[in-house]
């Protein structure tokens, strides 16, 4: 958002407040078939089939069959770009909880669209983090994921905490699985082949009377292990939600 303020508040990017119904752009000279969706449709076609760094404001107007500098007319940054490409990769939200979800299942429904949408546009990962979400889709997600606690004995504060833990996780394991992949894939080495490789590798080099707890683990077995993501990505969201359950049940005693 831009820093300038008034007595409304942060004054919104044009296509951030055209994004949310409140204005039209440009106001005059509009290329035909151009518009703020369409050069936000494209930029993330180019992020799905080539990567975040492959996103230029040239590019994109390339893809549109248009010349660089009319996409200003629309968008005034590559920032602002960048914002709305979030929007648009991450899509609607998953809705509010189910009428038989108690809050446990509908964070858990939530955390896991989140981590679906993280694996299949990796890309999103790579976005700058500038501050807090402000475009439509993103705040429809922040609403589906804080309904899922009304009733509880939470305050309102430690509501957004809680979607704070919980979508840090989410994307510190998608962008753990997502780098591993690339490695591997880079390496040319078989995904389910590494784990058992690095534990092979961890055994030849140390010494068990100095890494007497990383040995053990290497004898049970653990290293070696292909394991599926999901599962560790399971353990670590239950284990928050055992936390937050736990807050709950304070709060309520």
């Amino acid at each position: 958002m831009a820093a300038k303020t008034d007595d409304s508040g942060p004054v919104l990017p044009a296509s951030i407040e055209s994004a949310w119904g409140l204005r039209e752009r440009p106001p005059k000279g509009p290329r035909p078939g151009m518009s703020v969706p369409a050069i936000v449709d494209a930029a993330v076609r180019v992020a799905d089939a080539d990567g975040l760094a492959a996103v230029s404001m040239s590019r994109v107007a390339k893809e549109l069959g248009a010349a660089t500098m009319a996409l200003y007319r629309y968008v005034g940054s590559k920032d602002e770009l960048l914002m709305l490409m979030v929007d648009t990769g991450y899509g609607p939200s998953p809705g509010p909880p189910a009428p038989e979800d108690d809050w446990r299942a509908g964070l858990t429904r939530w955390a896991w669209a989140e981590h679906e949408v993280l694996r299949q546009r990796s890309w999103l990962l790579h976005v700058p983090i500038s501050g807090p979400p402000i475009t439509p889709q993103q705040l429809g997600w922040m609403e589906d994921g804080l309904r899922c606690l009304d009733g509880t004995t939470l305050g309102e504060g430690e509501k957004m905490s809680v979607l704070l833990l919980i979508t840090g996780y989410v994307r510190n394991e998608a962008t753990l699985t997502s780098q591993i992949a690339e490695g591997s894939r880079a390496a040319g080495v078989d995904p389910s082949e590494m784990m058992p490789a690095y534990g092979r590798l961890v055994a030849r080099l140390i010494d068990p009377a100095r890494f007497p707890a990383l040995h053990r683990v290497l004898s049970a077995g653990v290293l070696y292990q292909d394991d599926d993501p999901d599962d560790e990505f399971v353990f670590g969201l239950d284990r928050i939600l055992d936390g937050v359950e736990a807050l709950i049940q304070r709060r309520a005693g």
